[in-house]
């Protein structure tokens, strides 16, 4: 194992006393973990805040089997040890990674591949902003949505991480994007953005105001985070063959009115994924996608993260804050270390 010498035994991580609001969250300090042989060691630099941050914190969303107990999804920093099986990258080597959990903290672990290198021109803060959204707007868009050029999308909340990001690349690949949010300022943002149009939610059905937007055509693909009482509205949004991708359910999961046949007559595919309970291999593979079609986007600045607040590791709690309070567009994150 090679590894950077005169590394610390202990480091600084953010722990939850409890379940609950962002109050239970302190900083505390534990060992410094060991990377496993298909690993890295990074020391952060700065990391992500996310929605299954919040829904880990409120004890909604349990880490999986052998995965840190420590809340963080991404980070970025630099390889300071690494396993045995790892070739990849070196000490020294600045990446950013979809972790495993554990990125608020000090330094995490991380396997290498789910790590990519910072995007020419990135610091810290702008790398670390990209795995989680970017891994899963991948997986969802292109993958389980199979977008293709001259296609069309709708995205709900413009603004998150995910919408800013679905938008960027939707419109990259060739396709047309509209957008919801919860506000007129909001949605000239994901205009801004390049969406061809955006709907306030709060002003009535989204679904009506889609439709008129598209003389009635509708789009074909719908990436939703809302989950069930979006459906109906959803699936009316939805040309022939058209696909609706679930990758969050925010505001419920169960639906209690299903009508099977707008289905069968428009041939609709319903689908969805979630990223954290993906294995290696398969985060791997979404890693080396990213690295040769969005890093290009990244490097010429066609496409990337927008940060819209950065915080210290000890004000944890007030970055948790401005995420579950929806008046952030794009992302917020943590500094950790230099």
């Amino acid at each position: 194992m090679i590894k950077q010498s005169n590394l610390p035994t202990l480091m600084r991580h953010v722990a939850a006393r409890q379940p609950g609001n962002a109050d239970v969250m302190e900083i505390a300090e534990g060992p410094v973990p060991a990377p496993r042989p298909d690993e890295v060691l990074i020391r952060v630099a700065a990391a992500g805040v996310n929605r299954p941050d919040i829904m880990q914190r409120e004890g909604r969303y349990a880490p999986p089997a052998n995965a840190s107990p420590l809340m963080g999804l991404e980070v970025a920093g630099t390889v300071v040890d690494r396993g045995d099986a790892v070739t990849a990258y070196a000490v020294g080597d600045r990446v950013t990674a979809l972790t495993n959990g554990g990125g608020y903290a000090e330094y995490a672990v991380a396997p290498a591949p789910q790590c990519l290198p910072w995007p020419i021109g990135y610091d810290a803060v702008r790398a670390a902003a990209i795995p989680e959204n970017y891994f899963t707007v991948w997986a969802n868009l292109m993958v389980h949505g199979r977008l293709v050029s001259g296609e069309s999308v709708l995205v709900h909340g413009g603004t998150s991480g995910i919408g800013v990001t679905t938008i960027q690349l939707a419109r990259a690949f060739g396709a047309t994007v509209y957008a919801t949010a919860g506000s007129d300022a909001k949605c000239a943002a994901c205009r801004q953005l390049g969406a061809a149009d955006a709907f306030n939610y709060r002003d009535g059905s989204f679904a009506d105001a889609l439709l008129a937007a598209t003389a009635g055509a509708g789009v074909d693909i719908v990436i939703d985070m809302v989950g069930a009482p979006y459906f109906a509205q959803n699936l009316r949004c939805l040309r022939m063959d058209g696909r609706l991708v679930e990758v969050a359910t925010q505001l419920g999961a169960q639906v209690t009115d299903f009508n099977l046949l707008a289905v069968m007559q428009r041939r609709l595919v319903i689908t969805g994924s979630t990223m954290r309970p993906r294995s290696t291999a398969e985060k791997g593979a979404i890693a080396t996608a990213l690295r040769e079609q969005v890093w290009p986007l990244l490097e010429s600045g066609r496409a990337g993260p927008i940060v819209h607040a950065t915080f210290p590791l000890a004000a944890v709690a007030d970055a948790h804050r401005l995420l579950e309070s929806s008046t952030h567009i794009g992302k917020v994150m943590l500094r950790v270390g230099d």
